[in-house]
C-alpha cells in the first residue's frame, strides 16, 4: 500500500457536546468514525462485545462495517470526523490491508489540528448526533458532493489534515498479512473484482498455481481467515453498498453477489451486521 491507495473522502466533522445523551444501539455505517475527545468519558461496545473507553487525550477510530454501540452516563465532548473511502473492488482499503488501531495516545498539537478542521469546514457539522438523521444513502451522497464542491484551498488544507492524523493510526500499526504473499494477495484482489461471480476454492487454489489445501493454509496465514470467510465478508459488504445505492430487492441483491439460495445470504448478512438485509436497508 502507498499513499496513492489512500483516498479519504470527508463527510463530516464537527464538535459535539453531549450529557447522558450518546446511547445509540448497532450503528453499523459504510464509512469511518474518527474522534478526539476533550471532556468526559462514554463507552463504544462492539458486536463481539470488545468494549474501548473514551477518555480525553486519546483517538479513536471505529472502522467501516463495524456493528457497534454507544454508551455514555455524564458529560462528554469530543471533535468527530467521518471518512469515506470509493468502493473499487480492484483496489485495497487502507481498513483492509492494515491493522489500525482503534484507540492511540494523541500527539501535542492534535486537537488543534480537528479544531482547525472543524474551522475550515462549518458546514459539514452534524445537525443531530443520532445516526438515524445522516446515516443513509442519500446523506451520504450529499456529503460527498458537498466535499467535491468545497473550494480547492479548502480541499487541500482539511486533506492534508487527515493525512497527518491518519499518519497517527499507521504509526501504530503494521499490514494485515502475517506473511505478504504476493498470490495471496493477487487471489484477494481477484475476488474483490469478481465478487458477483461464481468463486471456489479449486479456481483460487489455481490461480495461485497451488495445491487446494496449500491454498487455504495460505490463505488464512496470510489473511487471518479462510478464502470462504473472506469472500462472504466481501460480498456483504458489497451488499451493504447494495442497499444503500441500488434499487434492488435483497432476493435481487443476493442473486447478484452469487449466492443460490437468498436465505443463507439473509443468514450470513444477519450474522456479520447483527440485522437482516431487510432491516438494514428500513434503517437507511
Amino acid at each position: 500500500m502507498t499513499i496513492n491507495d489512500i483516498n479519504p473522502i470527508l463527510l463530516n466533522v464537527g464538535k459535539a457536546y453531549h450529557n447522558a445523551d450518546w446511547n445509540w444501539k448497532n450503528v453499523c455505517s459504510p464509512f469511518a468514525r474518527i474522534y478526539y475527545v476533550s471532556e468526559g468519558e462514554a463507552k463504544v461496545r462492539f458486536k463481539d462485545e470488545s468494549l474501548i473507553e473514551l477518555s480525553p487525550g486519546n483517538i479513536y477510530l471505529i472502522p467501516p462495517f463495524a456493528n457497534h454501540s454507544y454508551e455514555c452516563d455524564g458529560l462528554f465532548v469530543h471533535y468527530y470526523i467521518h471518512l469515506y473511502e470509493d468502493f473499487l473492488d480492484d483496489r485495497e482499503s487502507m481498513f483492509e490491508l492494515c491493522n489500525l488501531p482503534r484507540t492511540i495516545q494523541s500527539a501535542d498539537g492534535d486537537e488543534s489540528l480537528f479544531a482547525r478542521l472543524v474551522e475550515l469546514n462549518p458546514t459539514m457539522s452534524l445537525e443531530k448526533s443520532n445516526p438515524k438523521s445522516y446515516d443513509d444513502n442519500h446523506t451520504l451522497l450529499q456529503n460527498i458532493t458537498k466535499n467535491k464542491s468545497r473550494h480547492i484551498s479548502l480541499q487541500l488544507e482539511s486533506q492534508g489534515i487527515i493525512y497527518i492524523l491518519l499518519s497517527r493510526l499507521f504509526g501504530h500499526t503494521t499490514t494485515s498479512f502475517n506473511i505478504v504473499d504476493k498470490r495471496i494477495v493477487e487471489c484477494a484482489r481477484y475476488i474483490r473484482k469478481n465478487i458477483s461471480s461464481p468463486l471456489n476454492i479449486k479456481k483460487l487454489a489455481g490461480l495461485a498455481c497451488l495445491s487446494n489445501d496449500h491454498f487455504i493454509r495460505l490463505f488464512h496465514r496470510s489473511m487471518g481467515c479462510t478464502p470462504l470467510q473472506y469472500i462472504n465478508t466481501k460480498r456483504i459488504e458489497k451488499a451493504q453498498h447494495m442497499l444503500i445505492s441500488d434499487n434492488m430487492s435483497v432476493k435481487n441483491i443476493a442473486f447478484a453477489l452469487g449466492y443460490d439460495d437468498s436465505s443463507y445470504f439473509i443468514r450470513v448478512f444477519r450474522n456479520a451486521t447483527g440485522m437482516t438485509p431487510t432491516k438494514y436497508k428500513k434503517k437507511l
